[in-house]
């Protein structure tokens, strides 16, 4: 069909004519243009150039609001004085059908384009951005974006700024939006291209816009962004109240409107995991949060228990052991939302937005723990098949954080009670140094450490003072520090010196090591410091295995850290153990701790040497006093700090004499220490005291060797002791009816509250207690 066209246009540039060809070609009829300007027709003005030589193309604008390129000739009528009085204008296609088609291809595109002018004004639209918008071609037609878009709830603001950078820089643009489920477009992501449309001159006459939903991708990444945003949040600490409420933290508002986490009792304890009941269950709240503030409000409130019926989503998952996912026209759901409403009728407006909801067991290690569920209501979508896949694998991630958060729990309780039973709980009687002790485990990841401390009462009113750690954490450390602080124990009871303590219990180190681990004999990495303080000399003696050495504050206030050899660690084995002697004036303090209590300082003691002389009222003030300045806020390992501070005996309550290796001198040296009784005001054990002491010196000087000594103390008890050069330790025997002796040491075990031996420099000490009369 020849759509050539033909118009008539005065000098003036009027439409004065218009064929039927030219209504073919674009769709006016002569009616509706003739008396008009030409110029309406231009969705430009014409280049000076093509005005100028009759001839070019240009972009007219179809009665539908399509732009149609025509090849437009024109030629003048001239009037009587030879100047031309109007033009005859012939139109055809550019190119023949081609603009047709090209026109057909954009009105039927699936993708949604249109094109706007430089203010943003609709100058086309396809079918399919028209039917997405909802409207009619005729309502859209030179109407500006903004005012589009405002009837539409939709926000135009991405959309117009690159609507109008494109006008501006001449350059296309792309980028991607999303609209919400509020909008009335629906919840969809987009992909925006836009280009300039450049006119005869080059210049920017138009902006086409084109753009696919990619809905489907968008919700890949989303899903994709929220993994590997819960790879990161869930699980940052083994805490199982913290870790559900890191999971709800990730599922809203990004996935959900609503969520929560409710746990089985027993995962908040330490029992062993339970079987799932049949009917009713009962799940503890732990974590919960909403999109919008008070919307729903909380009816089961942190911490209380609920009960879910049988055919609730959460009893379901819990009981089938797979996602349950529901929404409103289930018989199941609407059961449980009526039910709901009964018991907390304030949430029925939520419930009755509630467009699905999907609950996910908590599994781990094949134990089912709780629940965790996530809510949307409308408008929002609701859940689909993905994001069932999704829920499942977000709550995967969060059960095993939950279960090894439970598991560190058990055993940190286990390792904690262990550690209880091990340390003193209350230390026992002595008068040689008024002590105060403080032990803090860690809150770390590790778990509990290896950290112990110990007071031991010895002979002759001296006090063990012990502090060691053992490397590691958890059970098998606690059971370690339980094994050395019983051989301490044992080796103390022995009354062995420091170094030689020391040196047995590293002995006993590399044995435990070889039990434990076979034929390699592994370091343990315990430490050790023991410590003896005799109040009579006022003389501190210790060594140290690998331990910190002890800080010291005498009485006018100075501080220092006591000079020792530091030895080996326990269990490296083959190395000595130097003892350092340390006179101390009474009430000096001095401070055993572990390492746990510097670990933020680099082991910088001048912050222990300053909190030491702070003021305090009493030594147990002194301990929180220090454990305050000094402690890392956050200690990664366990704290162990002893405060003694020392007391001394007078001259006054210690008597000494020197004997002569003569069995004559016996009578006189029982003489003096009852004399000695008197003064004391101890007549009343005068008589047993008389029988040990002739018992012990007799023995000495019968079996020992020179130089023979008795000491009476006068302290807590009385003590007796009797010391020679010989270093053969006495033992009790049975004597048979008709032996002559044998039955010393015996007697004196039925007289005295206790009785033993103890090694000394120059040969052993054998010394026996009586309680003091009341008073």
């Amino acid at each position: 069909m020849d759509v050539s066209a033909v118009a008539a246009l005065d000098a003036d540039g009027t439409l004065t004519g218009w064929s039927e060809g030219a209504r073919r070609l674009t769709g006016y009829p002569a009616a509706e243009v003739v008396g008009r300007p030409a110029r309406d027709l231009l969705v430009h003005a014409a280049p000076p150039g093509a005005v100028a030589a009759l001839s070019g193309v240009a972009l007219i604008r179809h009665r539908d609001g399509s732009t149609l390129a025509l090849s437009l000739r024109g030629c003048p009528l001239l009037g009587a004085d030879g100047t031309p009085a109007g033009y005859t204008v012939t139109a055809a296609p550019e190119n023949g059908p081609t603009p047709v088609l090209a026109g057909e291809t954009f009105q039927q595109a699936s993708l949604s384009m249109s094109v706007h002018d430089t203010r943003q004004r609709y100058l086309r639209i396809n079918d399919t951005a028209r039917r997405m918008l909802g409207m009619p071609e005729d309502d859209l037609i030179g109407r500006p974006l903004p005012e589009v878009m405002a009837e539409i709830d939709a926000d135009a603001t991405g959309f117009l700024s690159h609507l109008r950078q494109v006008t501006r820089t001449g350059r296309p643009q792309r980028y991607e939006t999303y609209t919400p489920a509020s909008c009335r477009l629906g919840e969809f992501a987009w992909t925006i291209e836009m280009w300039p449309v450049r006119d005869l001159s080059g210049e920017v006459a138009a902006v086409a816009v084109a753009g696919f939903e990619s809905t489907e991708q968008h919700r890949a990444q989303e899903r994709l962004a929220l993994l590997n945003e819960a790879a990161a949040a869930i699980g940052t600490s083994l805490d199982v109240v913290r870790t559900a409420e890191e999971l709800v933290g990730v599922l809203v508002p990004r996935f959900a409107d609503f969520a929560s986490v409710d746990l089985l009792d027993w995962v908040l304890g330490t029992d062993e995991p339970l079987a799932v009941p049949a009917e009713d269950i009962v799940l503890r709240r732990i974590a919960h949060r909403p999109a919008a503030e008070g919307f729903p409000r909380i009816s089961v409130r942190l911490g209380d228990t609920d009960v879910y019926p049988p055919y609730s989503a959460p009893a379901r998952a819990l009981r089938e052991g797979q996602p349950v996912l529901t929404g409103p026209g289930d018989p199941d759901f609407d059961r449980w939302m009526r039910v709901r409403n009964e018991l907390a009728p304030a949430n029925r407006a939520f419930r009755d937005r509630v467009s699905s909801t999907i609950a996910v067991p908590l599994r781990a290690r094949g134990t089912t723990m709780g629940i965790a569920t996530a809510m949307r209501i409308a408008p929002r979508r609701p859940f689909a098949a993905d994001d069932v896949v999704l829920a499942e694998e977000l709550a995967s991630r969060a059960a095993v954080c939950i279960d090894n958060a439970r598991r560190f729990a058990r055993e940190r309780s286990t390792a904690l009670a262990l550690q209880h039973s091990l340390l003193p709980r209350g230390l026992p009687g002595q008068s040689a140094v008024e002590v105060a002790h403080r032990y803090l485990p860690s809150g770390s990841a590790a778990g509990i450490g290896g950290d112990w401390f110990d007071v031991i009462p010895l002979s002759g009113s001296r006090v063990a003072l012990v502090v060691g750690d053992v490397v590691g954490h958890g059970i098998p450390s606690t059971a370690t520090m339980g094994r050395l602080c019983t051989a301490v124990r044992t080796l103390a009871d022995v009354d062995l010196s420091p170094d030689e303590l020391l040196t047995h219990l590293d002995d006993l180190v590399g044995h435990l090591a070889a039990d434990d681990y076979g034929d390699e004999v592994a370091e343990l990495g315990a430490t050790c410091l023991y410590a003896v303080y005799d109040p009579v000399s006022r003389r501190l003696t210790l060594a140290t295995a690998g331990h910190p050495a002890p800080a010291l504050v005498l009485p006018d206030g100075t501080t220092r850290i006591v000079p020792v050899s530091a030895g080996p660690p326990l269990g490296v084995g083959g190395l000595p153990f130097e003892a350092t002697e340390v006179v101390l004036p009474e009430g000096s303090v001095v401070a055993l701790y572990t390492d746990g209590l510097l670990e933020d300082r680099d082991h910088d003691t001048t912050e222990l040497c300053r909190a030491l002389t702070a003021p305090a009222d009493s030594l147990e003030a002194l301990c929180d006093g220090v454990i305050r300045a000094v402690r890392p806020e956050e200690p990664g390992d366990d704290v162990a700090l002893l405060l003694a501070r020392t007391r001394a005996l007078g001259s006054d309550q210690v008597a000494t004499w020197d004997v002569q290796p003569d069995p004559a001198n016996v009578a006189a040296i029982r003489q003096a220490a009852t004399e000695r009784l008197a003064a004391w005001g101890l007549d009343e054990i005068a008589f047993i005291t008389e029988l040990v002491v002739s018992e012990l010196v007799t023995n000495a000087i019968r079996y020992g060797a020179p130089p023979v000594q008795l000491r009476l103390i006068r302290d807590s008890a009385l003590i007796c002791e009797v010391s020679d050069g010989s270093s053969t330790s006495p033992h009790l025997r049975r004597a048979h009816a008709f032996d002559e002796g044998g039955r010393g040491l015996l007697l004196v075990a039925q007289l005295t509250e206790r009785w033993g031996s103890r090694q000394t420099g120059i040969g052993k000490t054998i010394w026996a207690e009586q309680p003091l009369p009341p008073r």
